[in-house]
């Protein structure tokens, strides 16, 4: 294992900042695998998974069993990490710009589109190799004129070339629920049943180019742009896992989840070990543009009336919102059918707030389709 520290403040800036990376295996041998956590700085889960990572990926390392190379950053955010606002963590958002820190990664496609002219063939892998070689460099190229900017491009461009990204988030309370590309349901199946994953959640293009997407898009974007004469595949499966709930921030939870990402990468090729039966699917996958987001229809006390995880009919109860002066209560219903997988852990919400989320099977919505 190598460590490597990546500056990301600038040399004339009052604090300094850098960001620590771990690397197995031997850099061009086999599949690279980049994994991250806590991007949402706030959101602990991954980091602890990370531990547990880091621990057999150095045991495999000095028994010769990694057949890929594999990078690790247990802590993808330490801007996030310094930021609290009266005692109080706040990792979401640059708090310099107001930028949510998955938001506004460069979509290196629009680069390739001109640079590849010409050169592409009909051999697939050389297309993959030029794709690689010309994203690194529309990388290398983008200009960061902030410190969260630069956190931005370190991170793409350890992962913009590899075969499986894997960005480890969690939701404010929810089960574990995944999001990918639409042309990567087949791919991430083994990992969404290792998982245990109750809803895998699919969109060609989410808006807003956070770090999953801009690691995957780039790929059927220039198979689109140039054509079937010019075969390029999905030859990224980038994925958010979003690790249940910001609380669950367990041993048990943590080394489970670790035990199913070693097992995806084993299934995946990348590690020997052994290999254990896949586990039946506990969901379909379903896009992301069938997920209704419940918000509060004015302020109230929240009580909760259906668990998390609960397949849901349309027009069903999930909770009661109640307003603590005049006592009126509104009982909030699904618009669609589908899986409780995530809601708010607040329990008094203004008006507009997120309430909770439904993973529907029919697409209802377009734009931006992640929210804040």
């Amino acid at each position: 294992m190598q460590a490597q520290r990546h500056q990301i403040s600038s040399v004339e800036s009052g604090a300094s900042y850098h960001l620590a990376s771990f690397h197995f295996g031997i850099q061009g041998r086999g599949k690279k695998v980049y994994i991250q956590a806590a991007l949402h700085a706030d959101e602990v889960p991954g980091m602890l998974v990370a531990q547990f990572l880091r621990t057999e990926l150095t045991a495999l390392e000095a028994q010769g069993k990694l057949l890929g190379e594999v990078i690790l950053v247990p802590a993808a955010n330490p801007l996030g990490l310094a930021q609290a606002i009266i005692g109080a963590p706040f990792g979401r958002f640059d708090l310099s710009t107001g930028t949510n820190f998955n938001r506004a990664y460069k979509h290196v496609a629009e680069d390739l589109k001109t640079s590849l002219e010409g050169r592409l063939g009909p051999d697939c892998a050389a297309n993959v190799a030029l794709v690689r070689d010309h994203a690194r460099a529309s990388v290398a190229a983008w200009r960061a004129c902030t410190d969260a900017e630069a956190l931005k491009k370190i991170l793409l461009g350890l992962a913009i070339d590899a075969d499986i990204v894997l960005d480890l988030h969690c939701d404010n309370e929810a089960v574990v629920h995944i999001y990918t590309g639409t042309p990567l349901a087949d791919a991430v199946a083994p990992l969404a049943a290792v998982m245990g994953a109750q809803a895998v959640l699919l969109a060609l293009e989410a808006g807003e180019e956070p770090f999953d997407e801009a690691c995957s898009r780039l790929w059927w974007d220039l198979a689109a742009h140039f054509g079937p004469g010019y075969p390029i595949p999905p030859a990224c499966l980038s994925t958010t896992i979003e690790l249940r709930g910001e609380m669950d921030v367990s041993y048990d939870y943590a080394r489970k989840d670790a035990q199913g990402l070693l097992q995806f990468l084993a299934h995946s090729g990348v590690i020997d070990m052994a290999l254990q039966p896949l586990p039946a699917p506990l969901c379909q996958p379903t896009p992301l543009e069938g997920v209704e987001p419940i918000v509060a229809p004015h302020a109230g006390v929240l009580v909760f009336t259906r668990n998390l995880g609960e397949m849901l009919a349309l027009g069903d109860a999930i909770a009661d919102l109640i307003d603590p002066l005049s006592g009126k209560t509104t009982t909030l219903r699904t618009a669609v059918a589908g899986v409780f997988f995530a809601r708010s852990a607040h329990r008094h919400l203004l008006r507009g707030m997120a309430v909770g989320k439904i993973a529907g099977a029919k697409a209802f919505r377009t734009g931006k389709l992640l929210g804040q």
